[in-house]
C-alpha cells in the first residue's frame, strides 16, 4: 500500500466520521443567531458609529477623499467597510445552516467508533471487543476535545471555563495532554468577538501613541486605505514640486540668467517637499493585532517567552532625530498576551517566567488590557508607552508539580480565585472503553503524522499491552501518550522502511527495542559492563551480600549489589553508609534494628554497620525500595549466614518487619533476568503489577513475600542456621505476619 492510498484511505474515514457526526448530533440544525443578529443586522460587536469611527484618528484627512460626491466625511468609507451581503432573514439561515459549527453546548458526548463490537467482550482481549482488523476502520473525531482520551476530569474542566471565559492552571508530568487541552479550547471560542488592533500616531506627544480596536478583518482595510490616501497625497506633492523646479529652473535660466542659483533654489525646494512628506507617512497606523484570516479563537504558546515576546515591546530607533526617525507608534511590537485577545494563553513550565513578568501578566488578567513599553532600559523604545491594549485572553497555566514552588503566589491565586486548578491524571482504570479509546489514539497519530502504514490489529493490541506496562499499577492503562506516540512513530517508520503494507506486531516490538530511553540505554550498558569485570555475582553464597534492585529514570531498571559489614566500635554505635545514600541506608537500619533486638543476642548499639552500594554512587537509588535488601544483608553479617547470589529483591520494610509495596516492580525484574539472576523477591502486593516481556518470564522464577522472614527464609543458605533464625524471628514477631498482608494491601508504593 502506497503512502497516497493511505491518506486517501484516512480522508474517507474522516469524511465517514462527519456522516456519523452529524447522525449522531439533529439537534445541530437548530442553533440560534448571536444576539443582535436577527434580521439579517450585524452583530453589536461589529455595529460602528461615527462618533466611534476609527478612521478618524488626529490629524488624518483620509475622511475628506472618501467623501466625494456630496458625501459626508466617513458615511461612504463605513459603507464600504460594514456592508454585510444583502439576502434578508431566509439567505442568512440556509448559509447558518449549511456551514453549521458545533458549539460549546454539543460537547460532553462520547464520539462512538465506526467499527463493530462486542455485547459482552472476553476481560483478555485488549482490543476491549473491538472487531476490527486495522486502523483504517477506525474514524477520527474532527474536534480536538473529542480526540481528549483518559483526561476526563480535565476536559469536563476546559469545557466549563470555555463557557464561563476561565483561567485553569493544570499540573501534571509532561506527556498527559495539557497542550492539546489548551487547544482545544481554543476552538470551543467563539470566533465572532475577534477584534484587529490599530496604533496611531500621536500629535500631541509622539511617545504615547493611540490605540484603536475594530472588529476582525476591518484593521488591513482600514490600513490599506489609509496608504492609498498617503500614495495620493504623495502624488499631488510630487507633481507640484516637480511644477515648481521646472518654474524656477525655467525662470533662473530663461530670464535670470543665472543657473547656478536656480540648481540650488531646486535643491532647496526638494528638499523641502521631501521633509513634509515625512508628516503624511507618519498618518499611516501601525496594525498591531491582525484576526482578518482567523479561523478559530487564537491559540498562543508563550511557553519560555522573554519579557518583551509576552508582553509586547518597542523597536530601538538608532535614528532618532534629524528627519530620520521612525514615528513611534511603527516601532510598537504586539506581545503574546496581546495576540491572545479573545482566545488562549498557554504558558508551560509557568515557574520559568521571571518574577517581573509574572507580575506584568497578573496586571493583564486583572484589567484586561496592558500599555505596550519598550522591554530594554538602554533602548528608545523605553520611553515610548502606548494607551491600554486589550488583553481579554483565557489564561492556561500548566508545570510539573514543581511549577508551584517557584511560581508567584499571587498568579497562583489570581488563576485560582478567577478559574480552575486541575491535576492530570498518569494512569487510569483499565476497561474495555478505555482499551477502545486506545485504539483510537493509535489511529489519531496514524492521521497525525500523515505519512505511517495502518496498524494491524495484533499491532493495536501490543502498543495497548506497553501502555499496560509502563502504568507500573495494577489495573490501569498509562496516560503519557507522548511516549506512546512516540513508539507508534517509530513502529511506523520500520514497517515504512520495510515498505510493509500494514504495521504489524514485528515492528512494534522491534520498535520498542529501537526507542529505549537513555536510561535504559545506560542501564542495558552498566549490566554488560558490570558482567565484563564480574563485578556482579549471579551465583554461590556469600556472607552480608545481597543483590538489590533499582531503577533509573521511569522506565529501565538495574542490579544494585549491597554488602554489610558488622565491626565492633569504639563508642556508640553508628551506621556507615558511602556517599549520599547514607540517610538511606540509615533509615534501612532502624527499621530493621527493633527485629534484630529482639531475636539477636548481639547488641547492635555496641557495633558499626558498614555498608557499602557497589559502584552505585547515587543515581538510581532513591526512596527506600532497597529496606529488605539491606535488612538481609545486615542480618546475614550479624548472623554469618551466607545469602543466595543468583537471587535479587526489592521491597520496603516496616519496623514489624512487614514488607511494603513499591513502584517500578516491573523494569527491576526485568533487570534482574538481564543480570543473570535465576529468582527475585517482590512484595505480595506488588504482584499484580508484574507485566515483563515475554523473553524474560521463562528467565526468572518470581517469589512474592510479605514478611522478612519469608525473605530470610528464600535467601540465606544452611538448613540449621537457617532454620533457627527464622524460627526465633517469626517466633519473636508473633502476629506481625499474620497481620502483614492487611497491613501492606491498602500501602500505596513507596518510591524506587
Amino acid at each position: 500500500m502506497s503512502n497516497d492510498d493511505n491518506n486517501g484511505s484516512r480522508d474517507r474515514r474522516r469524511s465517514d466520521g462527519e456522516d456519523d457526526a452529524e447522525d449522531a448530533s439533529p439537534d445541530r440544525e437548530e442553533r440560534t443567531m448571536p444576539e443582535g443578529s436577527q434580521d439579517g443586522e450585524e452583530p453589536d460587536g461589529n455595529e460602528q458609529t461615527d462618533d466611534d469611527d476609527p478612521w478618524r484618528s488626529p490629524g488624518s484627512t483620509i475622511e475628506e477623499t472618501l467623501a466625494g460626491n456630496g458625501e459626508s466625511p466617513g458615511e461612504t468609507f463605513d459603507e464600504d467597510i460594514d456592508e454585510q451581503p444583502a439576502g434578508g432573514d431566509e439567505q442568512l439561515s440556509d448559509t447558518h445552516g449549511e456551514n453549521e459549527e458545533p458549539t460549546i453546548d454539543d460537547l460532553g458526548s462520547d464520539v462512538e467508533i465506526d467499527a463493530e463490537i462486542e455485547d459482552d467482550p472476553d476481560p483478555e482481549d485488549l482490543l476491549g471487543g473491538l472487531k476490527i482488523d486495522s486502523t483504517e476502520e477506525i474514524n477520527i473525531p474532527e474536534r480536538l476535545v473529542d480526540q481528549v482520551i483518559g483526561q476526563e476530569h480535565a476536559r469536563d474542566v476546559i469545557i466549563k471555563a470555555a463557557k464561563q471565559r476561565r483561567h485553569v492552571m493544570m499540573i501534571g508530568a509532561p506527556g498527559t495532554g495539557k497542550s492539546m487541552l489548551a487547544k482545544a479550547m481554543s476552538e470551543l471560542l467563539p470566533k465572532e468577538e475577534l477584534q484587529d488592533v490599530l496604533v496611531y500616531h500621536n500629535p500631541d506627544d509622539g511617545n504615547k501613541p493611540k490605540v484603536r480596536t475594530v472588529p476582525a478583518g476591518k484593521g488591513e482595510q482600514i490600513v490599506q486605505a489609509h496608504k492609498e490616501e498617503a500614495r495620493k497625497r504623495n502624488q499631488m506633492r510630487s507633481f507640484l514640486m516637480w511644477i515648481i523646479i521646472i518654474v524656477v529652473l525655467g525662470y533662473a535660466l530663461i530670464i535670470a540668467g543665472q543657473i547656478l542659483l536656480g540648481i540650488l533654489a531646486a535643491g532647496i525646494i526638494y528638499i523641502a517637499f521631501k521633509y513634509a512628506s515625512r508628516g503624511s507617512d507618519a498618518m499611516v497606523p501601525n496594525l498591531l493585532v491582525n484576526n482578518a484570516d482567523t479561523k478559530t479563537a487564537p491559540f498562543r504558546d508563550a511557553t519560555g517567552a522573554h519579557a518583551g515576546a509576552l508582553l509586547g515591546d518597542v523597536r530601538h530607533d538608532p535614528f532618532q532625530s534629524g528627519g530620520m526617525e521612525t514615528p513611534s507608534h511603527d516601532r510598537v511590537e504586539a506581545g503574546a498576551i496581546h495576540k491572545a485577545n479573545k482566545g488562549v494563553l498557554f504558558v508551560d513550565e509557568i515557574n520559568t517566567l521571571d518574577i517581573r513578568s509574572q507580575q506584568h501578566l497578573m496586571t493583564a488578567i486583572q484589567e484586561g488590557e496592558f500599555g505596550i513599553t519598550g522591554q530594554s532600559e538602554r533602548s528608545s523604545g523605553a520611553m515610548v508607552q502606548t494607551e491600554p491594549v486589550p488583553t481579554d485572553f483565557i489564561m492556561i497555566a500548566a508545570g510539573n508539580l514543581d511549577a508551584m514552588e517557584n511560581m508567584h503566589p499571587a498568579l497562583r491565586n489570581r488563576i485560582k480565585g478567577y478559574g480552575y486548578e486541575v491535576y492530570m491524571e498518569e494512569t487510569i482504570e483499565d476497561t474495555p472503553e478505555m482499551r477502545r479509546k486506545y485504539a483510537r489514539f493509535v489511529a489519531q497519530e496514524i492521521t497525525k503524522d500523515g505519512r505511517l502504514p495502518e496498524f494491524t490489529d495484533d499491532a493495536i493490541r501490543e502498543i495497548i499491552l506497553e501502555s499496560k506496562r509502563r502504568a507500573g499499577r495494577k489495573n490501569h492503562l498509562s496516560l503519557h501518550f507522548r511516549t506512546l506516540g512516540g513508539l507508534v512513530r517509530v513502529a511506523g517508520d520500520i514497517a515504512r522502511g520495510e515498505d510493509a503494507e500494514m504495521t504489524t506486531r514485528q515492528h512494534v516490538l522491534a520498535a520498542k527495542d529501537r526507542s529505549r530511553s537513555i536510561e535504559q540505554q545506560l542501564a542495558d550498558d552498566y549490566i554488560e559492563r558490570r558482567k565484563d569485570y564480574e563485578i556482579q555475582v549471579a551465583e554461590g553464597y556469600v556472607v552480608g551480600r545481597v543483590n538489590g534492585l533499582a531503577v533509573m529514570g521511569e522506565d529501565s531498571g538495574i542490579m544494585l549489589p549491597v554488602m554489610a559489614e558488622v565491626a565492633p566500635s569504639q563508642g556508640p554505635g553508628d551506621v556507615i553508609a558511602t556517599g549520599q545514600l547514607k540517610e538511606m541506608a540509615q533509615e534501612s537500619v532502624s527499621n530493621v534494628s527493633a527485629i534484630i533486638k529482639k531475636f539477636s543476642d548481639v547488641n547492635i548499639s555496641e557495633k558499626d554497620i558498614h555498608i557499602q552500594f557497589i559502584q552505585a554512587g547515587q543515581q538510581g537509588v532513591d526512596g527506600d525500595s532497597a529496606s529488605i535488601t539491606v535488612a538481609a544483608a545486615v542480618i546475614s553479617a550479624l548472623e554469618e549466614v551466607g545469602v543466595d547470589q543468583s537471587l535479587a529483591m526489592t521491597g520496603s520494610l516496616s519496623v514489624r518487619g512487614d514488607v511494603l509495596p513499591v513502584g517500578g516492580v516491573t523494569h527491576k525484574i526485568e533487570a534482574a533476568a538481564k543480570s543473570g539472576c535465576d529468582r527475585v523477591i517482590i512484595p505480595e502486593s506488588n504482584k499484580q503489577d508484574v507485566m515483563i516481556e515475554d523473553e524474560y518470564e521463562e528467565m526468572i522464577e518470581i517469589i512474592p513475600v510479605s514478611h522478612i522472614s519469608e525473605v530470610l527464609d528464600v535467601a540465606l543458605e544452611g538448613e540449621p542456621e537457617k532454620d533457627s533464625l527464622v524460627d526465633r524471628l517469626k517466633n519473636i514477631t508473633g502476629s506481625a505476619l499474620n497481620e502483614g498482608a492487611s497491613v501492606a494491601g491498602p500501602s500505596s508504593p513507596s518510591p524506587q
